[in-house]
């Protein structure tokens, strides 16, 4: 199925809500045609791709899988190659987090955490190479400031990301000339969806160690995210942080 070749098409994974979805709006916003990933957040997605439809017509697609299954990422990328003809830009967003205390920690943990932030992005990094080759276009992973500064009762999600910020530089050297591959790494942009008194005794606790002294906003990775896909042709395997200085304290 042949659609508006001239436009570009984005793969955002963990499309449906919160950073995702705020890279999807921005992406669109800029021409890209875009396809939301989900694996549990089927309805928001399909809103989103409803919403980017009405404005621009057959300029997304939802595609539903679970990230952790190789056989369903083959066919995801089956689907956006047949629907849309090209990819241009795999933004790796999804990502599972949660604390694991050392002693708890289960290899289910394990699985989840390592599988969802480095296994499923390299993966799907590998099967949608050929096409990003195609259109000499880039690979962008979200990590995060505690890939390189762990953070405590965090240990297996501070690897896994840790996995993803060398596995960045590493695509970066291997995927060279036709492919760029870059991160950006948040800081503190949104805090868990669920939260206790406790939670907000932290949170202030974070805030002040922000140099800016406040939380970011999505828009802040939505943009960062745009001008390493776009604006940016001469970068690769670098990772930005935008954390409001947070790094600066840690």
């Amino acid at each position: 199925m042949a659609h508006s070749p001239q436009l570009p098409v984005a793969l955002i994974t963990g499309a449906a809500k919160r950073i995702g979805a705020a890279i999807a709006r921005q992406l669109h916003q800029q021409g890209y045609r875009i396809v939301l990933h989900c694996n549990q957040s089927l309805l928001q997605a399909q809103a989103l791709a409803n919403m980017f439809n009405q404005h621009r017509s057959n300029s997304a697609i939802v595609v539903q899988a679970d990230l952790l299954q190789q056989s369903e990422l083959q066919t995801m990328v089956e689907k956006i190659t047949v629907h849309f003809g090209r990819i241009d830009l795999l933004v790796n967003n999804a990502s599972s987090f949660y604390p694991t205390a050392i002693g708890d920690v289960t290899e289910a943990d394990w699985s989840d955490l390592l599988g969802s932030n480095l296994k499923a992005p390299f993966f799907l990094s590998q099967l949608c190479q050929p096409y990003l080759k195609q259109q000499q276009g880039s690979i962008i992973n979200i990590t995060d400031i505690h890939g390189e500064r762990p953070m405590p009762g965090f240990a297996v999600y501070s690897i896994a990301k840790a996995g993803l910020i060398q596995m960045t530089k590493a695509l970066a050297k291997e995927l060279a000339p036709e492919i760029r591959v870059n991160a950006v790494s948040p800081g503190a942009i949104l805090w868990p969806e669920a939260q206790t008194e406790s939670d907000e005794i932290a949170q202030q606790k974070t805030l002040d160690k922000i140099a800016l002294g406040r939380l970011g906003e999505e828009q802040d990775i939505a943009n960062t995210v745009l001008f390493l896909a776009k604006h940016s042709p001469y970068i690769t395997g670098q990772v930005i942080a935008v954390d409001g200085g947070r790094t600066l304290t840690i």
